[in-house]
């Protein structure tokens, strides 16, 4: 496969997109005017216990307060485990590195008080932060964790010979009482490219303390790396094959970080100087107005329709105008299983994320649900977000959780629409010609004078004009009914003025 990471920066935004094959699917957004908080450590100050949810809020000097659950506060290290995809955990204690701690919030955790917490979740919609006191701090190949002693290795490395063999290189030179996560990048490495990791990581921690034990609540004292950087730390590797810069600052930043960290890879990273902007000489502009429409065409002419609720993300697989050539089951397996590959893409790319339902064209073969149930697991493979992918049930619908840290492209590039106000529906022009009908009708017994003047958007005016909705209305025999379009009005608003 081949993939590249193309980077078009400029002084009020950042956008980082990934492609494989030249298509894209994923893309990271970062602008001046709201940077991310994810992996930020702050000192906050604890402002409201609540027991009834196990929970409280921290004032981390964000606009909204942050939410701090009581099994992020103490518990066990099982949500390191959730986040950062491990399995396999060890360490020098009698719980294998798990903490003994347990307790309720109103136990733990007083208003006032002070605590160091990492941001996990970005604040989303009215949503604060979502943040947790396990501070980690991801290097290239481990994952630190101060809090914890522990041993473990990402679930993602496939082979348990070298899943074994990674946790003994990583337990043999950890000379600590903190916790290391070897990740999926830590393959096929040794001792020489862990100890340099785990030093870095050390002396990084040891900086956040000291300025934690210096600062006033609420503070930040840890800012993660820029977005670029961030993408590079965690996506680029051998099988990348290039990363393709349209700014000098940022590219010579980027190379300085590569140069630190991996510089056999530095000869990949280039500068962009074309005169095309960089996104469109790589088809992604193009692509990025495609992610942000409900429907999705799929190249056999088949379809998905997306849909972004409150509750839940729901995608439809439709047939469209893919018709097949011989039996209808063929044709529904061939449309599911390149919706499969789309809908996980798009996943992606639109960072969707909470409880998804994807209703697939219904199948009566088992031996085709199975193809069908195994190509999403492949397909899911591919996503950095922890994923969960339930059975095809009887009715066809395919349940998956994803795992949810920041907002989505939809809800980062649009805003709601000012007429549907996020509905996705405005009242029809023959509703509204009914409800000026019915406003006439009762405000016609108490009005005076000569005129009445009805100011509506032109499309209810031409329909009310041509339809002669108001011409059944009897106005007395010195009064006269003037309909009259404005395109400045709302599509759903009317006046009705009596002079």
């Amino acid at each position: 496969m081949h993939r590249e990471i193309i980077v078009n920066a400029t002084a009020l935004e950042t956008r980082v997109a990934l492609l494989e094959d030249g298509v894209l699917t994923e893309i990271f957004i970062e602008r001046e005017s709201n940077r991310s908080t994810v992996g930020n450590i702050y000192k906050g100050r604890v402002t409201k216990v609540l027991p009834g949810m196990q929970s409280s809020f921290v004032d981390i000097g964000l606009e909204r307060d942050a939410f701090l659950y009581v099994s992020d506060h103490f518990g066990s290290v099982e949500e390191y485990e959730r986040f950062w995809g491990v399995e396999e955990s060890s360490g020098d204690g009698e719980n294998g590195g798990r903490s003994a701690r347990h307790g309720h919030i109103e136990d733990l955790l007083k208003e006032g008080q002070e605590v160091l917490v990492q941001v996990t979740k970005e604040s989303i919609a009215a949503k604060g932060a979502r943040v947790t006191s396990y501070v980690s701090l991801p290097g290239r190949f481990l994952v630190l964790m101060p809090s914890v002693d522990y041993v473990g290795v990402s679930r993602k490395i496939d082979s348990d010979k070298e899943r074994r063999r990674l946790k003994q290189v990583a337990a043999e030179i950890k000379k600590d009482n903190y916790g290391w996560i070897v990740r999926t990048e830590g393959v096929r490495k040794g001792r020489e490219e862990f100890e340099a990791d785990m030093r870095y990581l050390r002396g990084m921690w040891e900086d956040i303390r000291k300025r934690a034990e210096r600062a006033t609540a609420p503070a930040l004292v840890h800012r993660d790396l820029d977005l670029v950087c961030k993408i590079l730390r965690d996506t680029f590797s051998a099988d990348v094959d290039r990363v393709v810069i349209d700014d000098e600052a940022e590219h010579r930043q980027a190379l300085e970080f590569i140069t630190a960290v991996q510089p056999a890879l530095a000869k990949r990273v280039q500068l962009y100087t074309r005169p095309v902007p960089i996104f469109e000489e790589f088809g992604i502009e193009a692509e990025l107005e495609k992610a942000l429409k409900s429907r999705v065409w799929l190249k056999s002419g088949g379809c998905i329709v997306i849909n972004q609720t409150e509750a839940l993300v729901a995608i439809d697989v439709n047939t469209g105008k893919y018709v097949g050539k011989r039996r209808l089951e063929d044709t529904v397996l061939k449309t599911n299983l390149e919706a499969v590959q789309e809908v996980c893409r798009q996943l992606r790319l639109r960072d969707l994320g909470g409880i998804i339902v994807v209703d697939l064209i219904d199948m009566e073969e088992h031996k085709n649900r199975r193809k069908v149930q195994e190509a999403f697991d492949e397909a899911l493979r591919q996503d950095r977000a922890r994923t969960k992918l339930l059975q095809i049930s009887e009715f066809g619908l395919v349940e998956i959780t994803r795992q949810r840290t920041k907002k989505s492209l939809g809800h980062l590039l649009t805003q709601a629409c000012p007429y549907c106000l996020g509905s996705g529906h405005i009242r029809s022009v023959e509703t509204l010609c009914l409800d000026v009908h019915r406003e006439l009708q009762k405000l016609l017994p108490s009005m005076e004078g000569t005129e009445i003047l009805v100011r509506v958007h032109p499309d209810v005016a031409r329909r009310l004009e041509r339809e002669g909705w108001l011409s059944s209305i009897q106005l007395p025999r010195e009064m006269t009914l003037d309909v009259r379009g404005d395109s400045s009005l709302h599509h759903e608003q009317y006046d009705i003025i009596n002079t």
